[in-house]
């Protein structure tokens, strides 16, 4: 059970993701162009996700998932230094290919070399990302 809701979720949202245009590099690229020709289209998709979830963060304090298990807690609101070097390196990477990660997946079956392309990029970078972290951390604390 727990396989198919799962399985239907991710159906919804990968269509979600479609129909929106989140897997339209050209439509991403032109929401994060605020000094050129800006598409603000995207801004009815983020708070078309973004609303009905802190519903659902609301209405999961007292209540446990369907299937088992626990909901996540929320994540620590504090600002740190992985969160600003990680979100800018997102930023950068959506900004320069105009996907992340959620919309390529959902992009997989048409996306052609330059998608698979960028798979294989994300999924080494997301390889490197603990040493290059652990790396990074030992030297800002030594020096």
């Amino acid at each position: 059970m727990r396989y198919i809701l799962a399985l239907i979720a991710g159906g919804l949202f990968g269509a979600g993701l479609l129909i929106s245009g989140m897997t339209d590099t050209t439509k991403v690229q032109g929401w994060l162009d605020i000094f050129g020709d800006w598409d603000p289209t995207l801004a009815f998709v983020m708070g078309g996700a973004i609303i009905p979830m802190a519903i659902a963060w609301q209405l999961t304090r007292t209540r446990t998932p369907l299937v088992g298990g626990s909901f996540p807690t929320p994540a620590d609101p504090k600002l740190g230094r992985n969160l600003i070097v990680g979100s800018i390196m997102f930023g950068m990477g959506w900004g320069l290919v105009g996907l992340c990660p959620g919309p390529t997946i959902a992009s997989i079956g048409f996306g052609g070399w330059a998608n698979l392309s960028f798979i294989a990029a994300m999924v080494v970078g997301m390889a490197l990302a603990p040493r290059f972290g652990r790396a990074l951390d030992a030297r800002l604390d030594a020096g």
